[in-house]
C-alpha cells in the first residue's frame, strides 16, 4: 500500500482504541497521528531496498513480529517524555499500546499487496500474501483509506457519546 495509505488507516485504528482509554480528543488525534507517521516511516524506510530497478520489502521489518519491535522503538522515549511533562500513567500507557498497534496494522494493510509480509518457514524467509493487488491499486488503498477515515469518525463519535453520558 502507498505510505499515506498506512497514515490515514492506522491513524483511524489507533484512534479508535485510544478513545476508549482517553478523554480529550485533541490528545487522541495527536499521539495517533504522530506515531502513525513516524512507525510506518520507520517500517517503511528500513523494511525497503533497490535492487535493479525495483524497490523491495525485506524480513527486516515485514514480519509480524519485527513490526511490533520496530513500532515500539519510537513510543517508548515519546512515553517518557509525555510522563515527565504530565505525570500520568495512562497516556504513556495507551502511546505504548499504539506502538504495539501501528506495527501490526502496517502489516495487515501490506499483505493484501502482490509482494506481501513475510514469514519464517523451516528457517527461509517465504513470502505471504493473501490479494496480491498491486501496492499503487487506487480503489484499495482508496478502500483502506476509507476505513481509517471511518474509524476516526466511530471512535470521535464513541468518544463524544461515551464521555457525554457517563
Amino acid at each position: 500500500m502507498k505510505l499515506r495509505t498506512h497514515y490515514v488507516f492506522s491513524l483511524g485504528l489507533l484512534s479508535l482504541i485510544d478513545s476508549l482509554f482517553l478523554n480529550n480528543f485533541l490528545e487522541i488525534v495527536v499521539i495517533s497521528g504522530v506515531l502513525s507517521v513516524i512507525v510506518n516511516n520507520l517500517i517503511d524506510s528500513l523494511g525497503h531496498e533497490i535492487r535493479g530497478r525495483y524497490i523491495s520489502r525485506t524480513p527486516r521489518t515485514h514480519t509480524l513480529t519485527r513490526s511490533i519491535a520496530w513500532g515500539l522503538l519510537p513510543p517508548v522515549p515519546i512515553s517518557i517524555i509525555i510522563y515527565l511533562l504530565f505525570p500520568s500513567y495512562l497516556l504513556p500507557i495507551v502511546t505504548v499500546i499504539d506502538g504495539v498497534m501501528v506495527g501490526p496494522s502496517h502489516m495487515l494493510l501490506d499483505i493484501f499487496t502482490e509482494r506481501g509480509i513475510y514469514r519464517k518457514v523451516n528457517g527461509r524467509w517465504k513470502r505471504i500474501a493473501l490479494a496480491h493487488f498491486s501496492y499503487d491499486n487506487p480503489i484499495i488503498n482508496g478502500i483502506a483509506i476509507i476505513l481509517g477515515a471511518l474509524m476516526l469518525f466511530i471512535a470521535l463519535e464513541l468518544h463524544s457519546y461515551y464521555h457525554y453520558y457517563f
